[in-house]
């Protein structure tokens, strides 16, 4: 035997000795008889074997023909083994999705985003991973997540004209959907009143700084804001919770951002200041790369956390950001 007999002539095998002639097996398959029987030819001269007795009565099994038949029903069945087993698994991989998370999970919406993917028809199973901003794009560079939540510099003209459009970042290699604004506030010790009220950016460079991981949203925004003075500010303590935060400038050693949810959530008298000249204000948004957006998945990730966050969708084209997250983000 030369190889392996295609699926087709094991087909027509089978069905010859079901029917016992070539044209009621033709019209069973829905072939001509010419092809049947080039099929069977084929499939004796791969085997070296005659398969069948011809008869003026029909097609009858020769002792090999009997012998090799139930392989044959094995050969077929396993083939739509395979097959269904193939289509399941892309199935399966069509629906999953790795987000990549940040912040609290209320402040984003991650619990009603993933409640909607996994109610959905399509029924989603869906794989989170959390971690700083910056780490989020790289890994969905990368093609270890699907999609994620961000966080940058709400874009001048959009201060100016507000829009929920889609844009792209990093030379068009990452598409963003904005999902809300928000405001970074900058808080400092109570007795630094002097120190922040009424300053501008360039005043308070001088002062220390709270300092937060390189690739968190906190550390890009405040060097973009700082670098094109020509220095970064200095900076004295270290945390990556947001809460904590509020705990060191009521220390009395630094400077900080915070959220303004986060403030908002203070009820009681808090030990801080709020400089009262300068704010960041931020976009959060839901991003995958640019070349992955219509994927089936991807694309009903969008439209679910667009109908999670009650949005319109855009209809007009992504709008490209030259400058991306080197972009300076104050606003006075």
């Amino acid at each position: 035997m030369n190889d392996l007999p295609r699926i087709q002539a094991l087909r027509c095998f089978i069905t010859v000795a079901r029917e016992g002639t070539v044209s009621r097996a033709a019209n069973q398959l829905n072939l001509t008889q010419p092809a049947v029987s080039l099929q069977l030819k084929g499939l004796e001269e791969s085997t070296g074997l005659l398969l069948f007795n011809r008869t003026p009565g029909g097609f009858t099994l020769t002792e090999a023909g009997a012998a090799l038949l139930p392989l044959a029903h094995k050969a077929i069945s396993a083939t739509s083994d395979f097959r269904a087993m193939a289509d399941s698994l892309k199935e399966s991989i069509r629906g999953s999705l790795r987000v990549g998370t940040i912040l609290d999970p209320e402040f984003i919406r991650l619990g009603p985003f993933v409640r909607s993917l996994a109610t959905s028809l399509k029924k989603t199973e869906v794989f989170l991973r959390w971690g700083m901003s910056d780490d989020v794009l790289a890994l969905i560079g990368k093609g270890d997540l699907d999609v994620g939540y961000y966080v940058d510099a709400t874009p001048p003209e959009s201060l100016s004209f507000p829009t929920l459009s889609e844009r792209l970042i990093e030379d068009g290699k990452y598409q963003l959907a904005p999902l809300m604004s928000y405001e970074y506030r900058i808080l400092a010790p109570a007795e630094w009143s002097d120190k922040v009220m009424g300053k501008d950016w360039p005043d308070l460079i001088g002062l220390p700084w709270l300092a937060t991981p390189p690739h968190s949203a906190h550390r890009r925004l405040l060097d973009n804001i700082f670098r094109p003075m020509g220095s970064l500010p200095k900076r004295v303590a270290y945390t990556d919770q947001e809460e904590a935060m509020i705990d060191f400038v009521e220390s009395g050693i630094c400077l900080s951002l915070a959220r303004d949810t986060i403030i908002d959530r203070i009820t009681r008298k808090r030990n801080f200041v709020i400089a009262d000249k300068v704010t960041v204000t931020c976009d959060l948004s839901f991003a995958c790369l640019t070349s992955r957006r219509h994927e089936p998945v991807i694309s009903h990730a969008f439209s679910e956390m667009r109908a999670v966050w009650d949005l319109k969708p855009a209809n007009a084209a992504p709008t490209p950001v030259v400058a991306s997250r080197s972009r300076k983000s104050a606003r006075r």
